[in-house]
């Protein structure tokens, strides 16, 4: 289960470019919150937040993988990692109140990439499983976004001029679904339709939406997809290829970065050309 994407990627690993180690953009010390920082494409959105000079408070339900991400990010005591429960209001906005109080400020920058999969078919999905992958993809993603939105516009209130930006991991399955995902495929299908009407709804106050729909990307959650689906993937990839998770944080960086000013609403496909 799973072992393609590790496999084919160590094969292309002499041939792919490397991950680059600088970058136009600069956030002067601005904070930005990543959810699902413990892992993954969270991860990779830490370390090149960091790089750019943001003060990233990596958070998960996971703990320890955010302690971990903390430690792989440079100035990693400028930065926070704490736990979050992105599901439970007064989880997410105690996290806000400790970012403000530890660094000055809430975050003005946002990434939601706290997710779950799991891969079952449509008739086999239990009620359970269902509202968990809703809960945590979905109402998550709503309640992070409001939380730390309400908080930015307070601060504007106390320095004018202040503006926010939010990115959501929504995926390239929640615009084509997914078989055996019915309900991740919903979830990111949501995403994608709540990130459009926060954009909407909150351009006017300095603060831009957008989401990324990454493909399959080399992260521990596609460690759920069997090797033959991999390389059925592969095979219809114009690149032969997973992404690797810091190909999806270069594009959420720049979306974060006034060099995307004039994007508002928009869903930046990440998937190396399948389903295009």
């Amino acid at each position: 289960m799973g072992r393609g994407v590790n496999q084919i990627l160590a094969q292309l690993s002499a041939t792919l470019p490397p991950a680059t180690m600088s970058s136009a953009y600069s956030f002067n010390g601005r904070v930005a919150l990543v959810t699902g920082g413990g892992s993954g494409i969270g991860r990779a959105v830490c370390q090149l937040l960091a790089r750019d000079g943001a003060r990233v408070v990596v958070t998960d339900i996971n703990l320890k993988g955010a302690e971990e991400t903390l430690q792989l990010i440079s100035g990693s005591s400028q930065h926070l990692a704490l736990q979050m429960d992105v599901t439970q209001k007064d989880a997410v906005e105690a996290v806000i109140a400790a970012a403000r109080e530890k660094l000055g400020a809430p975050p003005s920058l946002l990434v939601n990439s706290a997710g779950i999969a799991k891969l079952e078919p449509f008739l086999d999905v239990k009620q359970d499983r269902l509202n968990a992958i809703i809960d945590i993809n979905l109402k998550g993603t709503f309640l992070v976004t409001q939380a730390v939105t309400k908080a930015l516009l307070e601060k504007e209130q106390e320095t004018e001029g202040e503006t926010g930006a939010v990115v959501n991991i929504a995926s390239m399955c929640g615009k084509t679904g997914l078989k055996y995902a019915s309900h991740y495929a919903a979830s990111k299908g949501a995403v994608i339709s709540l990130s459009k009407t926060c954009a909407a709804e909150l351009a006017g106050k300095g603060i831009r939406v957008n989401c990324v729909l990454p493909g399959l990307i080399a992260t521990p959650m596609s460690q759920l997809i069997p090797e033959k689906s991999v390389q059925s993937h592969n095979s219809k990839n114009p690149l032969g290829r997973p992404g690797r998770p810091e190909e999806v944080a270069e594009v959420v960086v720049f979306l974060l970065s006034g060099r995307s000013s004039y994007m508002v609403g928009a869903c930046v496909e990440v998937s190396g050309g399948t389903d295009m």
